[in-house]
């Protein structure tokens, strides 16, 4: 697992949200924060879309990043050299997979999946490219038919295999059960690829690494089709607190590049979104509060400032009184326990009349008004 790279397609499947645009300047500049932070691999786009997304990844190339740079193709010759175009040396080939894909897009049998899988990996060999495969919607396969493919795949010389859970309909058994058959049938490296519509592409992720897939894909703030990806800062999160697997990536700037990407996204970070929520770090609860104050560990699972948030205390209808007084112990102001208790009372009644936190400024205001009585 210490071998686990992750593979960002922000600018791709990211891009791929409804109603989700990227102008040049933000792809280059989200580009670079990912390399910044130690992102192994960026899939910069599709350059069949045409002049423009070419003139894109044109551009990211020209930036000198450490990360190797890859593209987005069908499984068609003409989109390897709209690829070889914009000078990338990473292809990704996706295939659709399933028989429902078969029936539905593309209007062909198993046999021509095969026959066309193995003319275009091999016409990409011979220019030279690294080939990754993608099985889209492989979960809705059948699986001796995988196995034939993932063979071929390889036979065919491709380096990657992309296993694509592309409607999200695995569970961690189940992606771990998959990923293992795989290992026994070829030597090839992995990737996974997950979404989210179930809730499990972060957890199905973390158990194809543990199975031993080598690639995780993902993406910034988990944005993607439908339910979205893998969120990228909570793979590498998850790998390094839970998996004990630590990639070296500069986790402190998580927030600065969330953030970035939400806004070009105009997609909102919910404040209980996994690694960088706002709230993640809020504390109100007096049990909650009081056991911060004495140690952070006993409510929190890493230090805030490892995704680049701060701790927050929050007064509120569940406060207690050690939170009271540590609020205004800030402002050198000491309370009894008869204040504090006091002071309690009023801020449960003006919360529950807001129906919202009260602020420092709220607080002091109603310490005035106690004082004043």
């Amino acid at each position: 697992m210490n071998k686990t790279i992750i593979n960002d397609t922000t600018l791709r499947d990211g891009e791929q949200s409804a109603g989700v645009v990227f102008n040049r300047g933000e792809k280059l500049h989200i580009a670079q924060m990912l390399d910044a932070i130690g992102v192994q691999e960026i899939e910069a786009g599709i350059p069949a879309m045409g002049n423009d997304e070419q003139a894109t990844i044109k551009a990211i190339i020209g930036l000198g990043l450490k990360a190797e740079i890859s593209t987005w193709n069908r499984v068609a010759i003409a989109d390897i050299k709209a690829s070889a175009e914009c000078g990338v040396k990473r292809v990704s080939i996706a295939v659709p997979f399933s028989d429902i894909h078969l029936k539905y897009i593309l209007n062909k049998s198993r046999n021509w999946v095969l026959e066309e899988t193995k003319k275009v990996i091999e016409y990409a060999k011979e220019e030279g490219f690294y080939v990754c495969v993608g099985a889209v919607d492989a979960t809705r396969s059948a699986e001796d038919f995988l196995m034939q493919f993932a063979r071929l795949v390889q036979n065919c010389g491709a380096d990657r295999l992309r296993f694509d859970d592309t409607v999200g309909i695995l569970d961690p058994f189940q992606t771990s059960d998959v990923i293992n058959k795989l290992r026994t049938e070829i030597d090839i490296d992995i990737e996974i690829h997950c979404h989210n519509d179930f809730g499990m592409a972060t957890a199905n992720t973390l158990a194809a690494v543990k199975a031993g897939a080598r690639y995780a894909s993902v993406t910034v703030n988990g944005l993607g089709e439908r339910a979205g990806n893998a969120a990228l800062e909570e793979v590498v999160m998850a790998l390094k607190h839970i998996a004990g697997t630590d990639l070296g990536f500069d986790t402190a700037r998580f927030h600065e590049l969330s953030e970035y990407v939400a806004k070009a996204s105009l997609h909102t970070i919910p404040v209980s979104k996994p690694i960088v929520g706002s709230d993640i770090f809020a504390h109100e609860s007096g049990v909650h509060v009081d056991g911060i104050l004495k140690n952070p560990l006993t409510y929190e699972p890493f230090a805030p400032g490892e995704v680049g948030l701060e701790r927050a205390i929050v007064i509120g209808k569940h406060s207690g009184s050690h939170a009271i007084r540590y609020v205004f112990e800030k402002r050198g102001i000491s309370l009894t326990k008869e204040e504090a208790d006091a002071i309690l009372r009023m801020v449960r009644i003006a919360a529950e009349n807001t129906k919202k936190a009260v602020s420092e400024e709220e607080l002091m205001r109603l310490y005035q008004m106690y004082k004043a009585r």
